[in-house]
C-alpha cells in the first residue's frame, strides 16, 4: 500500500530541511507520493517564497523590470539546488515566468509558483517523477473543484508511476488558467492525491508534533492529542483550532483514509492520527479538545406568544439572509431566542437591520449584544461519561464567569458555550484543568 506525505513550507525552507523531508520519505518505501508547498521563512524575519512572488508579479504588471524583481526569489531557489548539489538548471522555468507575468497572467498564476519550482527541485533531489498539478487537478467554470475529473486524471497518472512530487496549492480551470485553492490549500492537495491514489495512510508533515488539546499561548504545555475522529477534528477546526482546516479533510474523509500529523524536525513523535468516526476509537481523555473564538454579537429578541406565530422564524432568517449573516448558533426559549452571528457581520449595516428585523417580525424587545466569545468543548468520550456538562459549567462557575449561552448537539460530541469575550483566556484555562489535570 501506498502513503502520500505533504510537507509543509517551514518543512522545505532551505537546504537543510529539504535533506530531513528526503531522509523521512526514504526511511518508509511506501511514502510513494509527494506534495510540497513552497519555501517558507527560514527564521523569524524572513519573507515566505509565495508572498514574496506577490510582490514581484504587483511590480512587473506596474512596469517594472521582472529580472530585477525576481531576482531575490530566483537567488532562494538556486541557493537550495546549489547546497543540495544538484546539477538542475531552472532558468527556462524562470524565463516561462518572466513571460507570464509580463502578461498579466494572474496573482493566482505567480503565488503556484513556488509550489511548483519547489516540486521540480525537490522531485529531482529524490529522484522522483515530477506531475504538474495543473495538468492533473481541476477546477470548474465556476471555480469549485472538480472532484470527478480530478479523481480520474490524477489516479490514471499515479497508476503510471510509482514515485511521483505533486506540487501543492493549485490546480487550473478548464481552459488551462492557473488557480489555487484558498486557505489550506496544500493539505487539501495532499487529501486529493491520497484519494486518487487510494493510500492507506495520508501523511500531513508540519513543524509541530500534532495537535494539542488546546492553544499553548493560553494554556502553558497543553497534552497533546494522540487519535482524534473526523467529526471531532471538525468541530475544533471550525472553532479556531489551526494545524489542519476543516475543508482538507474531506477528500480522504470520504474514502475513509486516516491522517497523520506529524513533525519534520521531530520525526520519531508520534504526532496526531485522525480517524474515520466509524472506527471509534476508544478515547484516552473524556474531552479531546477545546477550541474557541472571540468577536461575536448575540441579537437577542423577545415577542409574547412566538411560538405561536407561525412562520416566524423563516421571516427571520429570511431577514439575516438578505443582510448576509449567517447564524451560528440560535438557542430559543417560549418567547425569546438569540441569534449569534460573527460581529464583522453586522458591520455598516447595524441600523438597517434593526430597522428591518423590527418591520418583518415586530419583536416587543430588540437588542444587539457586542463581546461574546464561544468555546467549544469537543470529545466522543462524553457520550459515555455522565456529568461532563456539569464539570464545565462547574469550572467556569468556580472561576465566576458568567455563562451567555449553552449549545449541546445531539451527537454529544461537544458543548459549545457563550460567554464575555473578557474572560476567554481564563475560561480555557479553568476548563482544561478541570477535565485535563484531574485526569493525571
Amino acid at each position: 500500500m501506498s502513503k502520500v506525505v505533504k510537507f509543509g513550507g517551514s518543512s522545505l525552507a532551505d537546504a537543510n530541511q529539504f535533506r530531513k523531508v528526503a531522509a523521512i520519505i526514504n526511511a518508509d518505501p511506501e511514502r510513494c507520493y509527494v506534495v510540497p508547498s513552497a519555501p517558507g521563512k527560514r527564521f523569524s524575519d524572513d519573507i515566505k517564497v509565495t508572498d514574496m512572488l506577490y510582490t514581484c508579479y504587483d511590480a512587473v504588471t506596474a512596469g517594472e523590470d521582472f529580472a530585477k524583481s525576481f531576482a531575490p526569489i530566483k537567488e532562494r531557489f538556486n541557493g537550495i539546488i546549489s547546497d543540495l548539489g544538484l546539477t538542475l538548471d531552472l532558468n527556462e522555468e524562470y524565463e516561462k515566468i518572466g513571460v507570464n507575468f509580463k502578461a498579466a497572467a494572474g496573482r493566482e498564476y505567480a503565488a503556484s509558483r513556488g509550489e511548483y519550482l519547489n516540486g521540480i527541485i525537490l522531485a529531482n533531489f529524490l529522484g522522483f517523477d515530477f506531475i504538474d498539478a495543473a495538468k492533473a487537478i481541476f477546477f470548474t467554470n465556476k471555480g469549485s473543484f472538480d472532484d470527478d475529473i480530478t479523481n480520474a486524471c490524477l489516479g490514471a497518472m499515479l497508476d503510471k508511476t510509482d514515485k511521483a512530487v505533486i506540487p501543492g496549492f493549485y490546480g487550473a480551470m478548464p481552459d488551462g488558467t492557473i488557480k489555487t485553492f484558498s486557505r489550506g490549500g496544500s493539505d487539501f492537495t495532499g487529501s486529493v492525491v491520497a484519494k486518487a491514489a487510494g493510500a492507506s495512510l495520508y501523511e500531513n508533515w508540519t513543524d509541530v508534533s500534532g495537535m494539542l488539546v488546546a492553544d499553548p499561548r493560553i494554556v502553558e504545555n497543553p497534552a497533546g492529542i494522540n487519535i482524534i475522529t473526523y467529526s471531532e477534528l471538525r468541530e475544533l477546526s471550525y472553532m479556531g483550532a489551526s494545524v489542519l482546516h476543516e475543508d482538507a479533510v474531506f477528500p480522504v474523509r470520504s474514502a475513509n483514509i486516516p491522517i497523520n500529523i506529524k513533525n519534520t524536525n521531530a520525526p520519531e513523535d508520534a504526532g496526531t492520527l485522525i480517524v474515520p468516526s466509524e472506527q471509534n476509537p476508544a478515547a484516552e481523555h473524556v474531552i479531546t479538545g477545546i477550541a474557541g473564538k472571540k468577536d461575536f454579537s448575540v441579537i437577542s429578541i423577545e415577542k409574547d406568544r412566538m411560538n405561536n406565530h407561525k412562520g416566524f422564524m423563516r421571516r427571520l432568517l429570511q431577514v439575516l439572509e438578505n443582510h448576509g449573516i449567517f447564524p451560528e448558533h440560535m438557542p430559543t426559549g417560549i418567547d425569546t431566542i438569540s441569534v449569534i452571528v460573527n460581529s464583522h457581520e453586522l458591520e455598516g449595516q447595524r441600523e438597517k437591520l434593526a430597522q428591518r428585523l423590527k418591520e418583518v417580525i415586530k419583536p416587543d424587545h430588540f437588542e444587539i449584544i457586542d463581546g461574546l466569545a464561544l468555546i467549544a468543548v469537543v470529545g466522543r468520550g462524553m457520550r459515555s461519561v455522565k456529568g461532563t456538562a456539569t464539570r464545565v459549567f462547574a469550572a467556569l462557575s468556580h472561576a465566576n464567569i458568567n455563562i451567555r449561552m449553552i449549545d449541546q448537539g445531539s451527537s454529544e460530541l461537544n458543548i459549545i458555550v457563550g460567554i464575555e469575550s473578557s474572560d476567554f483566556e481564563k475560561a480555557i484555562k479553568v476548563i482544561y484543568n478541570m477535565f485535563m489535570l484531574s485526569e493525571e
